[in-house]
């Protein structure tokens, strides 16, 4: 369908409609100006509007294709495929070759995951094209029905035929670096790249996809060239400027990746992920004041950014200041109560500090959230031992077995604890298997249970497993 480019006529239309809604006078509408107030609400999503729109404009003109193309769409959008499909087989009837209404029935298709027969739909429609631009946009539409069916090659042939037609197709040129992203080829994505660029040189978006692509190579040198030449394309490009600090980062020129993010914050809205490699270039320079000064700033402005959490939180962890690092990860457990990794370090930091009832709450709420690592186990359980609390050490300790049947770890922990509690058969079948599992590790025993290796049972069974 086409609309006017007029905008002063499109102006005095939407003008001339939203009056008449108002006072509910009925105004008469040629054709073509109800299309483009449809399509301008559509635009905008103002759907409500558009089927007033519609209504009136079928009941001024209820022999027209178009408009009744245009209530098709808005069937799709409310999922009425069925009374979409009898419209659509009327039309079809008067104007069998009406490529809008085989683009239409692909489109009722594709809502309804029935992919491939839109694709068939789709090539009826092209078969009916006139114009380099409908089969562009023809194109598009097959390339990501292929998309659907996880057809990637496919997808490639076509959004690949959108550039021969129009190169500035960004949208064709992005899908098809995906295609090639998702088929592990990137040497080929950068073939293509370096080709299209012969043709369209001063293009910023193919200049960092190509960057993009040689960094996933680990060729840093020519991606930082490429990241140079989308900036000279583009001198307020903010994305190359952050893929240059990441490859500056990688060549550890941490002075120069600084000051590449700081040219991001000064061309848009300071983004935590600039403030945040910031602040750990900052850290590798040694200056730990701005380091400290930029994560602040990371989480000031993202506070559900875990990764802003945990570099704050990890920096003073690292420099031993436990204190502060508790400080930081109790504020990012209160803003997300449901970040694993949160928990995890609250409970480590806790540990190191000796807060031990605040360390078995960390990993408990920890194993909770789905981390089933075996030192986050094997730390609870522990830290259960040295309060003394040996059923709920057993209890975390069998639990654990159901997603490591055969860790020495957990079995010379559970022999020792049910030594300790006097079962005595069962303290005994656990320490063979830990034993038999790994011999070496009988010093578990003497950490965690000091006075039980002298006991005679227990010497004999680690002696006897010895000389075997």
């Amino acid at each position: 369908m086409e609309y006017s480019q007029n905008e002063n006529y499109n102006n005095m239309s939407l003008t001339k409609f939203e009056s008449m809604l108002k006072t509910n006078d009925v105004l008469f509408f040629d054709s073509n100006e109800f299309e483009n107030i449809i399509h301008h609400y559509l635009e905008n999503g103002k759907i409500s509007l558009a089927k007033k729109a519609i209504k009136l404009g079928l009941q001024q003109h209820p022999t027209s294709i178009n408009l009744r193309l245009f209530k098709i769409e808005i069937l799709v959008i409310e999922n009425k495929f069925d009374e979409a499909n009898t419209i659509l087989e009327e039309l079809h009837f008067l104007e069998p070759n009406n490529e809008e209404i085989f683009i239409q029935k692909a489109n009722v298709l594709s809502k309804q995951d029935f992919h491939q027969e839109a694709i068939n739909a789709l090539l009826m429609a092209l078969d009916l094209s006139n114009t380099p631009e409908d089969e562009s946009d023809l194109y598009g539409l097959l390339g990501m029905e292929y998309l659907f069916l996880e057809q990637f090659e496919n997808a490639l042939l076509y959004f690949q035929k959108c550039l021969e037609i129009d190169l500035t197709d960004y949208s064709a040129l992005h899908n098809v670096i995906y295609c090639f992203d998702f088929l592990d080829k990137n040497e080929e994505a950068i073939d293509f790249l370096n080709a299209y660029l012969d043709t369209n040189p001063y293009c910023e978006v193919a200049w960092h996809q190509l960057g993009r692509q040689y960094f996933s190579i680990k060729d840093y040198i020519r991606a930082n060239s490429a990241f140079d030449f989308a900036i000279i394309s583009d001198d307020t490009f903010v994305g190359a400027y952050l893929e240059k600090g990441k490859v500056l980062e990688k060549q550890q020129k941490y002075t120069e990746a600084i000051e590449n993010y700081k040219i991001t914050l000064a061309l848009e809205d300071p983004t935590s992920f600039a403030l945040l490699r910031i602040g750990y270039c900052y850290e590798k320079l040694g200056e730990d004041d701005l380091a400290v000064q930029f994560f602040n700033r990371t989480v000031e402005e993202d506070p559900l950014l875990d990764k802003g959490w945990i570099a704050i939180t990890k920096f003073f962890n690292k420099k031993r200041n436990y204190q502060k690092a508790l400080y930081y990860i109790k504020r990012a457990v209160n803003i997300d109560g449901d970040n694993v990794l949160y928990w995890k370090m609250f409970a480590k930091i806790n540990l190191r500090l000796n807060f031990l009832e605040e360390a078995a709450e960390g990993f408990k709420r920890t194993l909770e959230l789905g981390n089933y690592e075996l030192d986050t186990w094997i730390y609870r359980a522990d830290i259960l031992i040295k309060l003394g609390e040996y059923d709920a050490a057993v209890y975390n300790l069998l639990q654990a077995t159901e997603f490591y049947p055969e860790s020495e770890e957990i079995e010379y922990r559970l022999g020792g604890l049910y030594f300790k509690l006097m079962q005595t058969d069962k303290g005994r079948y656990h320490l063979k298997n830990a034993l038999r599992i790994n011999n070496e590790h009988d010093f578990i025993i003497d950490e965690l249970f000091p006075n039980l290796k002298n006991r005679p049972v227990v010497k004999e069974i680690i002696l006897s497993s010895k000389k075997s």
